[in-house]
């Protein structure tokens, strides 16, 4: 498959933000020509990855002839001006369709932009495509629209529920997507598909516009392949600077979170090459030291008992007009989500108070705290909803939606020709910290790469 612009033998489907931008102003590159690549690219690779749920492609070529002409007349907008970008197919752009992955109830034209996709626009990014996800962002990949199939592997899951968005990212369609994160929904495909998915702290980032599915646990963020990509997005998305400092691991202090990094569920792979990554990180000045924090072996069972009821109460009325419609695994999902008594949701809302201060607490210690991403590589089809006494893929990741703390995943190696990831979690609100230590993570790791697509 050719990843190249027609006519030429230059490939820029991999091109960051960064890069683009330079070639923009300098004349060798317009968005035109960088639009024009990615819907070549995506009607190439689309087949064998069902990334897809709809393309804006004349809307995406007016604008970008509109943001040529506009830089060629001085008017600059910024880094992203000019910059083709994915949205979820659970969030609401003007004049397209949102699907949600499911066929309870048919597309919808959405009126209005969400706020996080007005400041893209705003920003001069140009909207590409909408992106598949699991069923709601909550099930599984409905089996009328399919699962969406990892560039590294198409025999093998993107992971979810921002399978999609990760998958136009890692395969050098578009170098930035959003994704939402519930439990893991951004740092698991990005994990699986070899790279960068951050979470932002609740609420950096408006949800207005995105179809719920826990209104206490839900995050929106972006996906790329560079942390430096990843900062740009999070300072439009947000509305504010991140300013960071030049990669260095010197006074970088990293705790190592036991009970993840020490869990059975981890591959043997996943585990050396954690060990492995540990070593680097050390050798080159970061301060290393284990945290055991004993409430994380429960913090997933007790997420369940919140995203259930709280998923059930918003799909009541879905559930009511057309049950039918869901694939039959989320609609177990939500029929479960009935049953969860009062009491328990809120003994689970204590203990996410308890959970997120023992965490906060161990800030005085260390800078970020880090585990593995996933437990195992991407499998060949996305697993069950997880019961308890087993963690599965998201053992390392549901903790940081139950206390809204920032939590990214980078790529940290290989598993033969399938990525892994390591996850660093900040301080609640700590983005910018967070952040500058998976700068300096991402370049002594050095561990992303193209894949085989």
């Amino acid at each position: 498959m050719d990843n190249s612009q027609p006519g030429s033998d230059e490939d820029i489907g991999f091109l960051g933000v960064q890069e683009l931008g330079a070639r923009y102003r300098d004349g060798s590159l317009s968005p035109v020509d960088v639009v024009e690549q990615a819907l070549a690219r995506l009607e190439d690779v689309e087949p064998h990855l069902n990334a897809v749920a709809h393309v804006m492609k004349m809307a995406a070529m007016r604008d970008a002839e509109q943001l040529a002409s506009e830089l060629r007349s001085g008017r600059d907008l910024g880094p992203l001006h000019g910059v083709p970008v994915a949205i979820k197919d659970i969030i609401e752009v003007r004049d397209a369709p949102t699907g949600f992955g499911s066929r309870v109830r048919k597309p919808a034209i959405a009126n209005a932009d969400a706020p996080l996709v007005r400041r893209l626009r705003e920003a001069g990014a140009i909207i590409l495509c909408k992106t598949n996800l699991l069923e709601y962002a909550y099930g599984i990949a409905h089996p009328d629209i399919g699962q969406t199939n990892n560039p590294h592997d198409t025999g093998r899951t993107s992971g979810g529920s921002s399978g999609g968005s990760a998958v136009v990212v890692a395969a050098g369609i578009v170098p930035l997507a959003v994704g939402t994160d519930t439990g893991g929904s951004i740092r698991i495909p990005a994990s699986y598909c070899g790279i960068v998915g951050l979470k932002p702290t609740y609420g950096l980032v408006p949800t207005e516009g995105v179809f719920p599915l826990s209104w206490t646990l839900d995050h929106a963020g972006p996906l790329s392949r560079s942390v430096a990509d990843t900062v740009i997005m999070l300072e439009c998305l947000s509305g504010k600077p991140f300013s960071l400092s030049p990669a260095s691991l010197a006074d970088v202090r990293i705790g190592v979170l036991a009970y993840h990094a020490d869990s059975r569920e981890l591959t043997p792979t996943v585990a050396q090459n954690l060990r492995h990554s540990i070593e680097i990180l050390k050798a080159l000045g970061a301060t290393i030291k284990a945290i055991d924090i004993p409430e994380l072996s429960a913090a997933n069972s007790q997420l369940r008992k919140i995203i259930r009821p709280e998923a059930s109460l918003i799909h009541a009325e879905l559930h009511a007009e057309n049950r039918e419609g869901y694939a039959p695994r989320t609609r177990a999902q939500v029929e479960a989500g009935f049953e969860l008594s009062a009491v328990e949701y809120l003994q689970a809302q204590q203990f996410r108070a308890t959970l997120r201060q023992s965490i906060e607490d161990r800030f005085a210690e260390v800078d970020v705290l880090l585990s593995p991403s996933v437990p195992f590589p991407a499998p060949i089809e996305d697993p069950e909803f997880t019961e308890d006494g087993e963690e599965g893929e998201m053992l390392s990741s549901g903790f940081a939606n139950m206390t809204g703390q920032p939590s990214i995943s980078i790529p940290c190696g290989m598993d033969g020709h399938l990525p892994l990831g390591l996850q660093l979690t900040g301080a609640f609100g700590a983005d910018g910290k967070l952040l500058q230590a998976a700068l300096a993570v991402e370049a002594a790791l050095n561990a992303y790469r193209k894949p085989s697509i």
